[in-house]
This record gives C-alpha cells, sequence and structure tokens, in this order.
C-alpha cells in the first residue's frame, strides 16, 4: 500500500489553522487525520486532552524527547509543543494522508525527514486581521497577544519556505484551496 502523505500547514496565531482543518477533515473524500500534538501547557477551556493537544508533564515531554518519540519539538510561548512519532508513521502507512499543523521552526524539522511532504502556509491578507481575530479568542492577556503579533511577523517572513500558500480571509474559499492542493497526493501523484 502507498503511504498516505504528509501534510504541514503552518501560519500565524490567528490565521484560522483550526478552523480550516476542522472543516477540510468533515468534507474531505480522502482518509485524512490531523495529527495530535503534545504539549505541557494547560488546557484552554473547551479543550479535550486526546482530541486537542496530548496534555502532558515537562517531564512526560522531556521524557519523550530523550526516547526519540518526537519528529520535532520547541518551546513557545514557555510551553513545550511537540509532533509524537507514532501520530504520523504508523497511520501514513495504512494510507491516512496526515496534517500536522505546526509552528514555522518544527515544519523545517519535518520536511528534512520527509522531503515529499505537502507544505501550506495559512495566512489572511492584512496582519490587522490576525490581531482582530486574536482579541476575539479572548484567551491572551495584552502582553501574550503582543508576543503573538511579533512572533507572527517573524512567521510571515518565512512564507517563502512553503510549497503553497492559502489566504484565509474566506473560510469556504480557504478550505476549497488547501483540499485542491491535498487531492493530487491522494489522486495522480505517484
Amino acid at each position: 500500500m502507498k503511504p498516505g502523505p504528509l501534510i504541514i500547514l503552518s501560519g500565524p496565531s490567528g490565521s484560522g489553522k483550526s478552523t480550516v482543518i476542522r472543516a477540510l477533515l468533515t468534507e474531505s473524500p480522502f482518509p485524512l487525520r490531523q495529527s495530535i500534538s503534545a504539549t505541557t501547557r494547560p488546557p484552554r477551556p473547551g479543550e479535550v486532552n486526546g482530541r486537542d493537544y496530548h496534555f502532558v508533564s515537562e517531564e512526560q515531554f522531556r521524557l519523550a524527547i530523550e526516547a526519540g518519540e518526537l519528529l520535532e519539538w520547541a518551546r513557545v510561548y514557555g510551553n513545550y509543543y511537540g509532533t509524537p512519532r507514532n501520530e504520523v508513521d504508523a497511520f501514513r502507512a495504512r494510507g491516512f494522508g496526515v496534517i500536522l499543523v505546526i509552528d514555522v521552526q518544527g515544519a523545517a524539522l519535518v520536511r528534512a525527514q520527509y522531503p515529499d511532504s505537502l507544505t501550506v502556509f495559512l495566512t489572511t491578507s492584512t496582519p490587522e486581521i490576525y490581531e482582530q481575530r486574536l482579541r476575539a479568542r479572548g484567551t491572551e492577556d495584552e502582553a501574550s497577544l503582543l508576543r503573538r503579533l511579533k512572533t507572527a511577523a517573524r512567521e510571515l517572513a518565512r512564507q517563502g519556505d512553503y510549497r503553497y500558500t492559502v489566504y484565509n480571509d474566506d473560510l469556504a474559499v480557504a478550505v476549497r484551496q488547501l483540499r485542491e492542493r491535498i487531492e493530487p497526493k491522494f489522486t495522480n501523484e505517484t
């Protein structure tokens, strides 16, 4: 069986990655799943362990690093985030397309390990839209929000590292464009 494709999706906070992926997974005719990252940060209201993230202690995270169980990892905003290998390889071997929603540093590490991966950068047409979305979430204090905006500017500078850019100003259009990038990986690409 041909392994399923690996899709790497990155973009600044507020670009709508979670919303776009949720919509894509709901309507995809192909076997797709989102990899669930591990993190040491506490869950936000409404987040569920094993669905949104694998919420782990710093000690558990360090042990996973030492055991080589993570494809990539980083410390972001004071917490660890990483991609467990078992969230990727086992599913791809069964023909599933696996979507990684990771930051630009993690994406660079995974691209080096999986040069056949499909890379997509999700963005909006203006930085003001990011700020509006972050403020609307209501999950950040002002200092944290300003840090995220600063990080977004650095991430936008790495947009050229990705094969495709999808603009998420209109959810339906963004989902369609992402689906159009992924579909050839299942149908006619060898």
